[in-house]
């Protein structure tokens, strides 16, 4: 029996160092992935290609890291919000024009789509410290824009991107209007455990248990859950059922997490929707569902108090 318990502990302790080996070496490479293998790194097309009105921007982050974006204006010119979009971890904004141009149509919104450091023509590596000054980098871009209204840019983020976006969010409450959700990760410490079971006793957020010696190790630990609970603007939450990627139960934890603070929030779940394609699973209802928000949230933000309202999978507020 003692035997057997030496084993064990030793057979964790290997589990462990494998766990953080592998961690050290590769964790940049699984966070984030600015080409997709198959594919090159620069962009396969600009929103010319789909008839979009649009400009290059250049910017530089606090640090000195030259960045690429675009600003793709809708036309006719429309005196609609600007929303400020976060892509996910995998590939660069060309491979989102279609998302946006259909985002634009439905939204009459402008749209800023920046490509994190190291991704498409933006220069550096991606890190969570660089991509968090990049995002800052781009919002101040907008807000001294003189072609937009500046009181109604809304951000949104999709998977990382929503991680980036809920700490630009938190910390620029005066040049935001509301952020929007979709299908984001309470932490990549979680993730971790997810995609490797064999750590998941030693890696992990708030929630888990175990010891998790690993924590200290991860450079982009990306704590949403820890971030959104400091939100104070509206927020909109929307879930895909068939996530294949990230459990569908991170945005209900980001949700409850949220509501414990923050009434102006409303949680939408789209029972078909994976992780990439809620937006086109969701179909009608996933633009309505945004119009909907933003009409009743961005023009008013600074007025009265709003309910928080989750949705059934028919679309229908509950009481």
């Amino acid at each position: 029996m003692v035997s057997f318990l030496k084993a064990l502990v030793y057979g964790a302790g290997g589990v462990a160092v494998v766990g953080m080996v592998a961690l050290v070496a590769f964790q940049e490479r699984l966070v984030y992935v600015p080409v997709v293998p198959g594919l090159a790194r620069a962009y396969p097309f600009t929103p010319a290609r789909l008839r979009l009105d649009y400009e290059d921007v250049f910017l530089r982050a606090s640090d000195g890291v030259r960045l690429h974006a675009w600003f793709i204006k809708h036309s006719p010119p429309k005196p609609g919000p600007t929303i400020l979009f976060f892509q996910e971890n995998a590939g660069n904004i060309a491979h989102r024009l279609e998302f946006v141009r259909i985002m634009m149509q439905r939204l009459q919104c402008n749209v800023f789509m920046l490509s994190y450091r190291g991704y498409g023509e933006s220069d550096g590596h991606p890190s969570q410290h660089g991509i968090i000054m990049d995002a800052q980098a781009a919002l101040n871009h907008l807000t001294q824009r003189k072609d937009i209204d500046t009181s109604r840019i809304v951000v949104f983020g999709r998977s990382l991107g929503g991680a980036v976006g809920a700490v630009l969010v938190k910390n620029n409450p005066d040049k935001v209007s509301s952020l929007l959700l979709e299908n984001t990760f309470t932490s990549i410490l979680d993730m971790a455990g997810i995609m490797f079971p064999f750590l998941r006793w030693f890696i992990g957020g708030s929630g888990s248990k175990g010891p998790k010696i690993l924590n200290c190790i991860v450079r982009s630990p990306w704590r949403t859950i820890d971030i959104i609970g400091k939100i104070k603007l509206p927020i909109l939450f929307l879930s895909g059922l068939q996530d294949e990627l990230v459990p569908p139960s991170h945005m209900q934890m980001l949700y409850s997490k949220t509501v414990e603070n923050n009434w102006d929030c409303r949680f939408v779940e789209f029972p078909n929707g994976m992780h990439m394609d809620t937006w086109f699973s969701g179909g009608d209802r996933y633009w309505r569902t945004i119009q909907l928000f933003l009409d009743q949230y961005v023009p008013e933000i600074k007025e009265g108090n709003l309910n928080c309202q989750v949705d059934d999978d028919k679309g229908n507020p509950s009481d």
